[in-house]
């Protein structure tokens, strides 16, 4: 593998033609590439995610990641998050625009190969399902998204709706990685999704990992399972290489 890439800050066209900052990462070799959107958690457009962005430069994808706390206009990222949380998160609709705009920048890059999928933590998990709900993409990630199927308690930090309904436009093959001690999403929420993407023969994979909980890809944090984000890796990886490659 030549992992050898370019990596920095770009401006990209979002919703409503608003500009936005955001980081990319693409491998400096002239292969024909897939393109990867990564959203951020509700914690925002910070440096864990963005080591993230580059683990998929270093594999071969040209990858992506919004910063949809933009808007807010705060010169610092951690008070954009702030901002953005205390408003409950970003409009689903705004959301989809600001992907959008991310994959177009994506698929207009050299050596782009066309097919571009969407990956998010958390709040990006349910955003991720959202995007593939509703934009023409290729394969797409939940990573432990809440709040897909069911209404948020009323002490969450995000002003969210179920989407499930909107399960029937999925557009692509989705992969979901959950903890088996996750709240939100509980193991009975993707029962719950599971069954309805089963019914509507939709193309999935779901994976629930013993001992996880929520984050256990964030090797910041205490929730941070080694076993559980090796192999959710592979899996990552296995499922973008059948579905975005050339």
């Amino acid at each position: 593998m030549n992992d050898a890439m370019w990596a920095g800050t770009v401006a990209i066209t979002g919703h409503e033609d608003a500009e936005l900052e955001a980081y990319l990462a693409r491998p400096l070799s002239d292969a024909p590439r897939g393109g990867v959107v990564v959203i951020h958690h509700l914690p925002g457009y910070d440096l864990p995610t963005k080591e993230i962005v580059r683990r998929f430069g270093a594999h071969g994808y040209a990858a992506i990641m919004p910063n949809l706390y933009s808007r807010e206009g705060a010169a610092d990222p951690d008070d954009q998050a702030a901002a953005a949380r205390a408003k409950g998160g970003v409009p689903d609709e705004q959301v989809v625009g600001d992907v959008a705009g991310a994959a177009a920048y994506l698929n207009g890059l050299e050596h782009a190969n066309g097919k571009t999928g969407v990956i998010g933590y958390c709040s990006g998990g349910r955003q991720a399902f959202l995007v593939a709900c509703s934009l023409d993409i290729d394969a797409a990630v939940d990573c432990y998204g809440g709040f897909v199927v069911r209404e948020p308690p009323p002490d969450a930090p995000l002003s969210a709706s179920p989407i499930v309904d909107r399960a029937p436009n999925l557009s692509c093959p989705l992969l979901g990685l959950f903890g088996e001690d996750d709240a939100n999403p509980s193991p009975e929420e993707v029962a719950e999704l599971d069954a309805e993407l089963t019914r509507l023969g939709k193309d999935h994979e779901f994976h629930t990992y013993p001992g996880a909980g929520h984050a256990f890809f964030a090797v910041d944090r205490t929730a941070y399972r080694p076993e559980a984000a090796k192999d959710g890796w592979e899996k990552i990886f296995d499922f973008f290489g059948r579905h975005l490659s050339a």
